[in-house]
């Protein structure tokens, strides 16, 4: 094993590799298993959450990862082929406090990964990812355990689809939907939620297909958006809104009537409205990609908006430290909090918590949103850069920012530039190797005025590619 590729596997928040024999097979899944089981022991805790993603080697990667779990003495609870935030529920349905949930999230076929987390609503950040790194790097894993494990095999979905429908409250009025689930795992369990809300749901590529004949689920991608927009505006439809979820069901992605997309920040922008009509002053956590137009709509409505990390790790720790009852991110995760839900990332959860705001305002959705703060906003850009120099790229371009235009300059996670009327940002990705930029702005020119200075900044950095992947010109 080469420590180099096998330590870039090790990410800000979760584990994530490609699936060959450098990188992640059933000899390195037994071995960070083996690691993962020894951080468990550390804390106590001897009960875990086990699932996976519908991608075709992930099976195999759960057999090898229970082999070590039984060995270990552990309860596990195991779940087969799931979405993300079921596995989350099932940890407080069985009582379990572990959780290992084999997927890459939205990466693309040929990965896998780990989210893994000890206890309830909690993933690893980056100092515990380190702790787990060391331990294999040192091989300090903890003895078998004379004792044998036990393997319980269950299925939490009607308990998780029951937690879902018996927290939304709908008006006379229920939207037609369009739900693609691009083949991944949510189609097992999103279409049955609205259904039972009332809604007459129109499925697209539901049926679970680690083939991905159409395209991989990933609500970021507008192209695999296309579909489902022309299904939203099909004359025999009329749908309300679409949407869409990735791998793992934790991310979303909105489309309105018109068949236009809606970035998550602007459906968390409705979704704190839902929460400040009820509760003024509440709290909203969001990532720092996120538009400005939730900022100043968030304290319009009079909440207080925190801006964060990106990262699902991230915004979970920082939601829990200040009792908010709502976050998200611009890629689509959302996390709904308070006293009836469990604060986790939750792409069905948080559609139907959506479908709940249009079913009481009984407005189209296009209609609501040109009430907010409007900005010309543009998709997130990538740019290679190996993940052994991104980080220090970036920190070189966040110092020469803030060298430039000092405190305008937000650097809780990469550079996030302020300038009149509009900002970008520069960050390194946590899950690829690449940088990503978002520029925003009143207007098409400042727009282009802004993306301008990034350019001509990056262009000084050799390790990073001159081709921008989704640019705006």
């Amino acid at each position: 094993m080469e420590k180099e590729i096998f330590k870039t596997m090790f990410r800000e928040y979760d584990v994530r590799g490609r699936v060959s024999d450098d990188e992640l097979n059933i000899d390195t899944v037994k071995l960070i298993t083996k690691g993962f089981i020894t951080f468990l022991t550390r804390r106590n805790v001897n009960r875990v959450v086990l699932g996976y993603d519908n991608r075709d080697y992930s099976e195999s990667f759960s057999t090898a990862a229970l082999e070590e779990f039984i060995k270990s003495g552990f309860e596990v609870y195991d779940l087969g082929m799931t979405i993300s935030p079921v596995a989350y529920f099932a940890q407080y349905y069985y009582k379990a406090p572990g959780v290992m949930m084999i997927t890459a999230s939205h990466n693309p076929n040929g990965w896998s990964g780990f989210k893994l987390g000890d206890s309830y609503s909690k993933t690893m950040v980056p100092d515990e990812i380190t702790e787990l790194y060391d331990i294999i790097l040192g091989e300090e894993f903890s003895e078998d355990n004379i004792k044998i494990g036990v393997h319980n095999k269950v299925s939490p979905r009607d308990a998780y689809i029951d937690y879902v429908i018996s927290n939304i409250t709908m008006s006379d009025y229920k939207p037609r939907l369009v739900i693609d689930a691009g083949n991944g795992g949510a189609g097992l369990y999103a279409y049955e939620v609205f259904q039972r809300l009332g809604c007459i749901t129109f499925q697209l590529n539901c049926d679970p297909d680690s083939s991905y004949p159409h395209y991989f689920p990933n609500p970021s991608d507008l192209k695999a958006r296309e579909r489902l927009a022309q299904m939203v505006r099909n004359r025999d439809i009329s749908a309300a809104v679409g949407l869409s979820f990735d791998g793992d069901g934790d991310r979303l992605g909105v489309i309105d009537q018109n068949g236009q997309n809606i970035w998550s920040d602007r459906v968390l922008l409705l979704l704190a409205r839902q929460l400040l009509e009820r509760k003024k002053g509440a709290k909203i956590v969001f990532d720092v990609k996120c538009t400005q137009a939730l900022v100043e709509d968030i304290e319009t409505h009079s909440g207080q908006p925190i801006m964060w990390k990106t990262g699902h790790s991230y915004i979970k720790s920082k939601m829990h430290e200040e009792k908010a009852e709502l976050a998200g991110e611009r890629s689509g995760h959302i996390f709904i909090g308070g006293d009836e839900f469990y604060s986790f990332d939750d792409a069905i959860l948080a559609g139907a918590k959506l479908v709940e705001y249009l079913s009481k305002v009984n407005r189209p959705i296009a209609d609501i949103l040109m009430e907010a703060p409007q900005y010309i906003t543009s998709p997130e850009i990538k740019v290679h850069c190996s993940d052994t120099l991104k980080y220090g790229l970036v920190e070189s371009i966040v110092k020469e920012f803030k060298d430039e235009y000092g405190d305008k300059v937000i650097d809780i996670n990469g550079a996030r530039v302020m300038f009149d009327d509009g900002w970008g940002l520069i960050r390194a990705s946590s899950n690829l190797p690449e940088l990503v930029l978002i520029f925003e702005a009143k207007t098409w020119k400042q727009l282009l005025k802004i993306r301008q200075i990034f350019k001509e900044k990056l262009t000084r950095f050799p390790m990073a590619s001159d081709e921008w992947i989704n640019d705006i010109e």
